[in-house]
């Protein structure tokens, strides 16, 4: 494993005990540098090693779908790591007062964990190191280039960010070796109740789990393999179409970290479609979504107006007083009860499938900017709603696709309009350009203007 992708987050010295992998972001058992690398340090040490997840009973407004889709990914997690004599352990609460805890008591000798650049995630960390004296590694499994590598800062766009990627992605971009029987045994965790751990969420469970797309990681594999048989040779003509099966679907998989990102591009790479093709995935997996951790990692207003690029906080502030010709509540967005069939049925999309599709996220979100009283309010509501619905929900993605969409991130000045002033505009008429609408709100809504909410 390139060292690069490896940083200290405390320089403590190590204990006698066993090695601990505090999984988070990256809930897999296979193709995980975070694992991998914490296996190497325990067969170094002679140690045994063994993986702890806290179960936080609320997190970011996350609901029973969400939640429902984790757990189950963890149970397969658990199942695979003991087969190979490495023990599986489920803390439930507090990770700053659970992980140290769980350290002192069990004599950790080092602690490993994967990296997340939301603010919680830091956070958590930051308090879990201030409060035990071993070394404490972060290693980014998340990303195909380690985030800190591909920039030491924030990025302005995309067309700034690619070359960068592009130059370290020979250095990163290795074949994943597979975790090893542990040859040294620990038995001081038994196995996990995921039935009582399910039971001490404090959660909305009026959000039900879907049954659409099934959780962990053979499911994800199983998803890649079929986008890469029947769909990604089609990729660049349907990618943009939501009336066309042409997305991946791997976005909660990647969100949950229940598949690699790394994994994805190299069977991409290897897979015998046009470069097109690849190339028009890969710049979304790789790039785009990297791009999405830069600007959570390095901008610590993510998720608010300040934010916003300088051009963009000063044409909406020009514009704040502007009439708009439709204002709807919270409420009214979240039940589809606005007078546009087509942003109804994105909606209803989401809610029910617990996905959106990509352009459609775009054009739902510009709406409610569109038909909101500020860009703050319309900011709430759109990760409000998101955060609730989306199965990739609180994820860098999300946030950083809604400030695009609302607060011009990533993006330039374009013509002048009401409300908008100078972010991107999008419409219902661009929209017909690209596929057929009325296809899209048939399959979503029962009839015209009525959701099924």
């Amino acid at each position: 494993m390139n060292p690069k992708r490896v940083r200290m987050l405390n320089w403590g010295r190590p204990g006698p005990g066993p090695v601990a992998y505090w999984m988070s972001r990256d809930q897999r058992a296979r193709d995980n540098w975070a694992l991998l690398f914490a296996q190497q340090l325990a067969l170094q040490h002679r140690a045994a090693l063994v993986v702890i997840f806290c179960l936080a009973p609320t997190f970011l407004g996350a609901t029973r779908r969400q939640y429902g889709f984790l757990l189950e990914g963890l149970q397969e997690v658990e199942q695979y790591l003991t087969e190979r004599n490495v023990p599986f352990c489920l803390l439930i609460g507090d990770p700053e007062k659970e992980l140290p805890d769980f350290v002192t008591r069990h004599g950790i000798g080092l602690l490993v964990t994967d990296f997340d650049p939301l603010r919680i995630k830091s956070k958590w960390k930051t308090g879990v190191a201030a409060r035990i004296d071993i070394p404490v590694y972060e290693v980014d499994a998340h990303n195909v280039v380690p985030c800190w590598v591909a920039s030491p800062k924030q990025e302005y766009a995309a067309y700034t960010f690619r070359p960068k990627i592009h130059r370290a992605l020979p250095q990163f971009l290795e074949p994943l070796p597979i975790v090893e029987t542990h040859p040294f045994s620990w038995q001081e965790v038994k196995g996990t109740d995921w039935q009582a751990a399910a039971h001490t969420l404090q959660i909305d469970e009026h959000v039900q789990e879907v049954d659409w797309l099934q959780p962990g990681e053979q499911a994800a594999h199983n998803v890649l393999r079929s986008f890469l048989d029947t769909k990604l040779q089609y990729y660049v003509d349907r990618r943009n179409d939501p009336t066309q099966d042409g997305q991946s679907n791997l976005s909660p998989y990647l969100h949950f970290g229940q598949i690699s990102a790394q994994r994805v591009a190299l069977d991409v790479e290897a897979c015998p479609v046009p470069d097109a093709a690849k190339k028009a995935f890969l710049e979304e997996l790789v790039v785009r979504r990297e791009l999405s951790d830069n600007f959570c990692f390095y901008s610590s207003h993510y998720d608010s107006f300040a934010g916003f690029p300088d051009w963009a906080q000063e044409t909406l502030n020009a514009h704040r007083q502007d009439p708009r010709e439709y204002t709807y509540s919270l409420d009214e967005f979240e039940h589809a009860q606005t007078h546009d069939d087509l942003w109804n049925a994105a909606q209803w999309e989401m809610a029910h499938k617990g996905k959106m599709h990509g352009y459609m996220r775009m054009y739902w979100a510009k709406k409610i900017l569109e038909w909101s009283e500020s860009p703050e309010r319309a900011l709430e509501i759109a990760t409000r709603l998101n955060d609730k619905y989306e199965l990739d929900g609180r994820d860098p993605n999300g946030y950083t696709g809604i400030a695009w969409s609302i607060g011009g991130v990533h993006d330039r000045a374009w013509k002048e309009r009401r409300v908008f002033g100078k972010i991107r505009y999008m419409s219902g008429r661009g929209a017909q350009r690209k596929f057929n609408v009325q296809d899209y709100v048939q399959q979503n809504l029962t009839s015209k203007g009525q959701c099924r909410l």
